[in-house]
């Protein structure tokens, strides 16, 4: 980013830049294109200079972030907070919980574009994750909460649950509060955004021994009949291999914990 600023001072040009990029004046590297002269009268002229800076890829993401608030009439700040992997965006404002939506929707999908601007051209990943209200804190413990509820169903009943389907975020803090229990297991299946996880028992039951005796006996006939006929039948061969079997093997980033729990997104 790069602007020309006019003052009577250099120092009043450069206090303008400043307060145009809203950074401190360390960071911007300036270029003085005319000084003030001194005439008889005092000084004479005006001071120009050329001022550069480069924001950061969280300061990008914020600035793109709160266009979009301001597009949608809403108020915000967006703070800043860096870390190893990236940066926590935190908004708050009036309608704070406005931009949060339905289960987190509208926060999810500004904390998806804004990474995508940000990493734009950008050979590494820069992990942007949204917030507002402490939401996400409230969020994770919740799922956390549901996968130990379900969990404990799982093992003592010995039959699988399927959960609603959740963004890749959710999905892997369910993975992770799973891997934690003993005898309980996770995965996921299924297409977005319909993607759903799956708590299963590491020793599950069998919905065939739910059949009673009585059940065994009235299919005895047929199932010798079943028998016969497969004796007789020559099985070809068959490609079971299908497409959803194929996307299902696929590994997915939610099922890789190392990954943290706001991972990259895949574009």
């Amino acid at each position: 980013m790069v602007k020309i600023f006019e003052a009577k001072t250099v120092e009043e040009a450069k206090q303008a830049a400043v307060a145009e990029f809203g950074v401190s004046e360390e960071r911007i590297v300036f270029n003085i294109i005319e000084e003030p002269k001194k005439g008889l009268f005092g000084m004479k002229g005006i001071a120009k200079l050329e001022a550069s800076f480069e924001p950061s890829r969280a300061e990008i993401a914020r600035d793109y972030i709160l266009s979009i608030t301001e597009k949608m009439g809403l108020e915000m700040t967006a703070e800043i907070e860096e870390n190893e992997e990236g940066a926590v965006i935190t908004l708050d404002g009036e309608n704070a919980g406005t931009i949060i939506g339905k289960r987190g929707d509208t926060l999810d999908a500004i904390q998806y574009l804004a990474s995508m601007v940000c990493n734009k051209g950008q050979k590494d990943y820069y992990r942007i994750t949204v917030d507002s209200r402490g939401y996400r804190e409230k969020r994770k413990n919740i799922l956390i909460e549901l996968a130990n509820k379900i969990a404990k169903n799982v093992l003592k009943t010995g039959y699988s649950a399927t959960l609603e389907p959740m963004n890749p975020y959710e999905r892997r803090i369910i993975h992770s509060a799973v891997s934690e229990i003993e005898g309980v297991n996770s995965r996921s299946i299924g297409e977005e955004p319909y993607r759903k996880v799956i708590i299963a028992s590491d020793n599950p039951k069998r919905s065939g021994n739910r059949r009673s005796d009585n059940g065994r006996n009235r299919n005895f006939n047929r199932d010798s009949k079943d028998k016969k006929r497969k004796e007789n039948f020559e099985p070809k061969s068959l490609d079971l291999k299908t497409s959803f079997e194929k996307d299902y093997k696929r590994p997915k980033p939610e099922d890789n914990l190392n990954a943290g729990l706001y991972g990259k997104i895949e574009f």
